[in-house]
């Protein structure tokens, strides 16, 4: 059996030894994240990332949820019409925050009835957005309660989230990685990463779920940066650490918007093509509406599109 610092080098020489990413064969399965649109407009903006990211043929695409429900209608309309129109299957995600058990379960039965096979369950956070989490009185405590009470409903494919820096109200990262496997126990399908910048920050959260018994799949969540302030303020709320390299790299872009972006797409592919070369072959993009960036990736990890799907 090979060992963590084993399989980094080995990473590191396939990746350093590979010219460019002209030798990727594109056998990756991809799947994207959008959040609700508030105005007609972004409408339009997430129908045309939709429709330019549909010919990759993803796996799933999935739309955000926002905090106490906020969203709710949107979220559920978006999803559905993406599930209908497009042939992608669409994922919505649900949170336990602001609502009872009942109020949750009504909306999973909506969407199984609306046709969604496929829910994102979090806990959420606090609605205001830097308090402590609080439990709904009457509602679902935390995801792995979410989960269940899903199975329950319907034979829902659940991805859950997973925090290679640890999520930042558990105590340490042994509970960490208890939630997480108490998560796949409850009826997980797969679990999706918090956004990282270093690609050993996964390798070595892959290697201690292995060493925990965790052996669902874990998808690596990327995000390309399409504001640097946005990431680092992003970063500060989830626990993520931004490299001390990557401030310098963005150093000085922040009225060159089209600079900023090819700068954002090499770091994103880099980080993804190192996360290849370690055995990645699932990726998850946190597209932000915007589907320049992730597309530039997915080419470049070899990925090419298989007919149009809009």
């Amino acid at each position: 059996m090979t060992t963590p610092a084993l399989d980094q080098a080995k990473e590191a020489r396939t990746a350093h030894d590979t010219p460019l990413f002209a030798a990727l064969p594109g056998d990756i399965d991809v799947s994207f994240e959008f959040f609700p649109p508030k105005t007609e407009k972004m409408a339009e903006t997430l129908w045309d990332s939709v429709a330019t990211l549909a010919p990759f043929d993803p796996r799933f695409v999935s739309v955000t949820y926002g905090a106490g429900g906020t969203t709710r209608e949107r979220t559920h309309e978006q999803v559905v019409r993406i599930n209908n129109e497009t042939g992608i299957p669409a994922a919505a995600h649900l949170t336990c925050v602001n609502a009872t058990r009942e109020e949750v379960d009504a909306v999973a039965r909506h969407y199984w009835e609306s046709g969604v096979r496929h829910i994102v369950a979090l806990r959420g956070d606090a609605p205001d957005g830097d308090g402590t989490y609080t439990p709904h009185p009457g509602g679902y405590a935390n995801a792995v309660e979410l989960i269940a009470g899903l199975k329950k409903i319907a034979d829902f494919e659940i991805s859950c989230a997973a925090y290679p820096e640890v999520h930042p109200d558990s105590p340490d990262a042994q509970a960490d990685l208890d939630n997480l496997k108490a998560k796949f126990d409850a009826g997980a399908t797969r679990a999706i990463t918090q956004f990282f910048f270093e690609p050993e920050c996964f390798f070595r959260f892959r290697d201690n779920a292995a060493a925990r018994g965790i052996t669902g799949e874990i998808t690596p969540g990327i995000m390309p940066v399409l504001s640097f302030a946005a990431v680092q303020k992003m970063s500060g709320l989830c626990g993520t650490v931004i490299p001390d390299w990557m401030a310098g790299l963005f150093d000085g872009l922040e009225d060159h918007p089209k600079a900023r972006q090819l700068v954002s797409a090499t770091i994103a592919a880099e980080l993804s093509r190192r996360l290849y070369a370690g055995g990645v072959r699932q990726f998850h993009f946190y597209t932000l509406n915007r589907a320049e960036l992730s597309y530039s990736i997915c080419h470049l990890l070899g990925l090419r599109p298989k007919g149009d799907k809009s």
